[in-house]
């Protein structure tokens, strides 16, 4: 870590995150992480501590977020703001010393006991002067499962990239996957960022106006609220070079409107996972949803369809639930369903854990979505199962209609259009008209399951 903490004294001068009260630099952050270290480690916190930060992205977090981390400590960051999930963090993580952001300052908690016994991994880690990262899975598919990774290695990722005069939206969460590896991307390059205090259409695209954005990460449900709510029209957004997206499959139809929107910006599919870190990929065009890996240190083979990865930067464990997702030679089995073409592009067309049963016949939601949102009348969808006696499931839609339209047109107009689509089982039996879909703070549509 200490060549990045170089690296920032370089840089000197050059903004390093815009707000709207001013602006700081690179030479700040420097300043802010030292003074971080007197006052958190004089007399506050022992090193090879494990140490929360509760807060999401800003100055003070990413400067407390590198000092923790050059003392060797285990940092969790957590965004949330429910106490049950908080307390639930601080418990699975094993966490010594909160720090809550209130009012651009921090609140400190010792946490003396530990109801939980030690962690193997947590131990290791200490032992050997480890500075290490715990993130939470978005527990989609039951308890959220919290990881460590070796934080060292994954800022050493960062090593080989050179400074660029840009300026990035910090868009994905603090405690994510994807919104580390913005921040990790921008700090090495010595970028500017900006965040958003709300992650609603418009207030994005008032930032990116503002201040001139260059780089948007975001995912695919994000980028289709941004179309619905017509932000993109209200603003300037030319400054824009390039939209990555990731943390959920691209559906083909809603591609092509998102490239219609944003003429001229080039559009990058990312790939990664919390346990195995982000992988540098190459999409095919623009214009298409095919990837394939461009990374050295990121191996990957397809079993029975579904993809299996091995990294560098992959995780130790997990601290709260079994292995299992890992072979014993180490190979990690994502659950991403994967549609394999030739030179080694291959596209994610869902997960084994969202596929519907009908009849003993397998339907993934991201293939029907894909041909709903094709449909004129349809502004947005959401696939998902429900209980049927004769077939274990039938397939139900969500749809938010683009005009006003009655429950029983919209089915008739949506049976029509799929019947020489997609099989007749996967065509949705039941349709249920809403006014919005529903998506979790990572910006991931929400699956119902009873």
């Amino acid at each position: 870590m200490k060549w990045l903490l170089e690296r920032f004294k370089s840089f000197g001068m050059k903004p390093f995150i815009y707000d709207d009260s001013s602006i700081k630099t690179y030479f700040d952050l420097g300043v802010r992480i030292q003074e971080y270290e007197k006052l958190l480690f004089s007399d506050l916190i022992e090193e090879k501590s494990v140490v929360a930060i509760v807060g999401d992205y800003c100055f003070e977090t990413i400067a407390l977020f590198l000092a923790v981390a050059k003392h060797k400590c285990i940092v969790v960051p957590i965004t949330s703001t429910t106490r049950n999930e908080i307390e639930f963090r601080l418990e699975e993580g094993r966490v010594n010393y909160t720090y809550t952001l209130r009012n651009k300052a921090f609140e400190l908690r010792v946490i003396k006991e530990q109801i939980k016994s030690e962690s193997t991994f947590i131990s290791n880690f200490v032992k050997n002067e480890i500075s290490g990262l715990i993130l939470f899975s978005s527990g989609s598919s039951g308890k959220p499962k919290a990881m460590i990774h070796d934080l060292g290695i994954m800022i050493d990722l960062y090593k080989d990239k050179k400074a660029k005069n840009l300026v990035f939206m910090i868009f994905l969460m603090f405690d994510h996957i994807g919104g580390l590896n913005t921040l990790l991307n921008s700090l090495a390059m010595g970028v500017g960022i900006t965040i958003p205090k709300t992650r609603d259409p418009e207030h994005v695209c008032s930032l990116i106006e503002k201040y001139k954005v260059n780089v948007l990460p975001t995912s695919p449900t994000f980028l289709n609220l941004i179309l619905l709510s017509e932000s993109h029209k209200k603003f300037n957004l030319s400054s824009l070079k390039l939209i990555t997206y990731g943390t959920e499959p691209m559906p083909e139809s809603l591609l092509i409107r998102i490239n219609e929107a944003f003429h001229g910006v080039k559009l990058l599919q990312t790939f990664g996972t919390s346990e195995t870190g982000i992988a540098k990929v190459s999409s095919k065009s623009s214009s298409s949803n095919l990837i394939r890996f461009d990374e050295p240190d990121y191996e990957y083979k397809i079993v029975d369809n579904e993809l299996w990865l091995k990294s560098k930067t992959q995780v130790t464990g997990y601290l709260n639930a079994s292995n299992e997702r890992f072979t014993e030679d180490g190979w990690f089995m994502t659950g991403d369903i994967i549609e394999q073409h030739e030179d080694g592009f291959f596209r994610v067309i869902g997960r084994n854990s969202d596929q519907i049963n009908v009849g003993g016949l397998k339907v993934l939601p991201s293939e029907v979505e894909t041909i709903l949102l094709q449909i004129p009348l349809v502004a947005d969808c959401l696939v998902y199962p429900e209980p049927n006696p004769i077939t274990g499931h039938i397939v139900v839609a969500e749809i938010v209609p683009s005009i006003v339209i009655s429950s029983q047109d919209l089915k008739k107009e949506i049976h029509f259009f799929c019947k020489n689509k997609i099989d007749s089982y996967k065509i949705p039996v039941r349709i249920k008209i809403v006014g919005k879909i529903n998506y979790s703070n990572r910006f991931k549509k929400i699956r119902k399951w009873d």
